[in-house]
């Protein structure tokens, strides 16, 4: 199988370096002058002069095309440069690793490795792109520039993950863009399209031109999509675009949770991207998923703003279909508050009920809605932006719901937190005496319930620094669901913040940090009075 794969390669090699370029003559242009700009030794002016019949090497038509073999023009060096990088992308050098930077200069050798959720993009001296997914192993085997840099000569081989190539349009039609993978060889003269490569197969999609593959007589056209395994080459349509008309076009809430119609007829699963706004070069989540939704925990460490959604159905052999793609608005911060009262549900019969939470220490004002109905349309209250942990309200019997949102110093207000409900219903008769009962021993949290989070985890400190400052007095809990019961602690001022963990029990990065202030007891106030007459 490696020899035939060779033989194949070098026919490749061969039919390129067979290739002519056509060189347009510019006024001043003569047989010698061009030979020494754009021939490589030992070829001279008079073989120039032979293969296109020229009588007279001193006088050339403007305008006129001049056949140069693409074997005999001069060779030198070409680079790449790394656009965008994010997360571990690393750049092997011979035995020299380093992180990859935005704006570093590649050449022929240099192997990027990506990992889980980075990725990283190149561009070529021609403006042609290379987008490296998660989970990649690809080497730039070959980045020469032929005749003054008229024609960029790029081979990359694709070990494992994937590539995506766009690659600029080239009206020579000299095929010198090439992907080598374990399994096929793919020379392409201007096209976009995509490889995945993974143990026993490789997997190619055109996406617009066409691409040459050994082993198959035809090109691969736009809409077609290639697996090859072992020897074996296979060329099928590939599937249409999903449908994402029931994407929400802007979300509040963290983790990100995105869903869609579905689709089309032939999907068994779904690959879905999010990249900066309408920059493909800027790949920034990556995931395969077997229903058409995906939640990412990795969104937190995005800043809000627009992005765009790019998804593909995955069809039973594996390959990607072709793209939809959607505008997403991320507005999710400032954070919520957590709730501490009322709990949910809850009944107060004196006609007051007092609302209490904590603080976002990034945007510590709060925004205050009760309304009679789910849908907040009916408002019966809704305070200026309050500066505290409480707030006091009496309303009529009936039942409401309330919601909070935390408000920055500019003004600029947060998306609200999980709606609640409580009813207010009118006082019932005195009851007869009773032993009291106490249950001021117990602290309460809530806080909103994630999509795909399993359990969560809370951090409680006197210190907003938490473990970050030596000898803190951090305090951890675990809960399995959005809500916590602690005992109560020593009157004063503490710190919290909570992080979910999915199926897989990995951890989403800490939410925004929220203060609470416990009182101190009444009685401590009446102390002094209590020491007048000692004194």
């Amino acid at each position: 199988m490696s020899l035939l794969l060779a033989c194949a390669w070098a026919k490749a090699q061969g039919d390129a370096a067979d290739a002519d370029w056509r060189y347009r003559i510019q006024p001043g242009d003569t047989l010698i002058t061009l030979t020494d700009a754009w021939l490589a030794p030992p070829k001279t002016w008079r073989d120039l002069q032979k293969l296109n019949r020229v009588p007279d090497p001193l006088r050339l038509m403007p305008g006129s095309t001049l056949r140069m073999p693409v074997a005999w023009l001069k060779r030198e060096a070409g680079v790449a440069e790394a656009v965008f990088a994010r997360g571990q992308v690393t750049r092997q050098r011979g035995s020299t690793s380093e992180a990859l930077a935005v704006g570093a200069t590649l050449q022929s050798g240099d192997r990027i490795r990506t990992g889980a959720q980075s990725s990283a993009s190149l561009r070529f001296a021609d403006g042609s792109r290379l987008l490296i997914p998660p989970e990649s192993d690809v080497t730039l085997d070959q980045l020469l520039v032929l005749g003054r840099g008229a024609i960029p000569a790029v081979r990359i081989g694709v070990q494992q993950g994937g590539a995506d190539s766009r690659v600029a349009p080239n009206a020579q039609r000299v095929p010198l863009y090439e992907v080598r993978t374990p399994h096929v060889n793919l020379g392409v003269r201007g096209t976009e399209f995509r490889v995945q490569t993974a143990a026993g197969a490789s997997r190619m999609q055109v996406l617009s031109g066409a691409v040459h593959a050994d082993g198959l007589g035809l090109d691969v056209a736009t809409g077609q999509g290639l697996l090859a395994e072992g020897a074996a080459r296979s060329v099928a349509p590939l599937l249409p675009a999903p449908d994402l008309s029931g994407l929400l076009p802007v979300t509040e809430r963290l983790p990100l949770h995105l869903a869609w119609v579905g689709g089309p007829a032939g999907a068994a699963t779904w690959r879905v991207q999010l990249y900066v706004s309408s920059d493909f070069d800027r790949l920034l989540l990556d995931d395969v998923v077997a229903e058409p939704a995906v939640t990412w925990p990795e969104a937190r460490e995005l800043a809000d703003g627009d992005y765009t959604l790019r998804v593909r159905a995955i069809d039973a052999r594996g390959q990607e279909g072709a793209a939809a793609d959607a505008s997403i608005r991320l507005l999710a911060r400032p954070e919520p508050p957590f709730i501490q009262a009322p709990a949910p549900g809850a009944v107060s019969y004196a006609g007051g009920t007092a609302f209490a939470w904590t603080r976002n220490t990034v945007a510590p004002n709060v925004r205050l809605q009760i309304a009679r109905d789910a849908g907040f349309k009916d408002l019966v209250l809704q305070p200026a932006p309050i500066d505290g942990a409480n707030y006091d309200a009496r309303l009529a019997d009936g039942i409401y719901h309330w919601r909070i949102a935390s408000v920055e110093a500019n003004g600029r207000a947060g998306p609200f937190g999980d709606p609640q409900t409580f009813e207010i219903r009118p006082p019932p008769p005195v009851p007869p005496p009773a032993e009291p009962e106490v249950t001021g021993d117990q602290l309460k949290l809530r806080w909103r319930a994630d999509p795909g989070v399993t359990r969560y985890q809370l951090e409680w400190s006197r210190t907003e620094a938490f473990d970050r400052v030596e000898g803190a007095d951090v305090q951890r809990f675990a809960t399995d669901k959005p809500e916590l019961a602690m005992p109560k602690p020593s009157a004063g001022k503490y710190f919290l913040r909570a992080r979910g963990f999915n199926a897989a029990d990995a951890p989403s990065p800490w939410g925004q940090t929220q203060m609470i202030e416990v009182p101190y007891p009444r009685w401590l106030w009446l102390l002094p009075l209590l020491l007048i007459p000692v004194l």
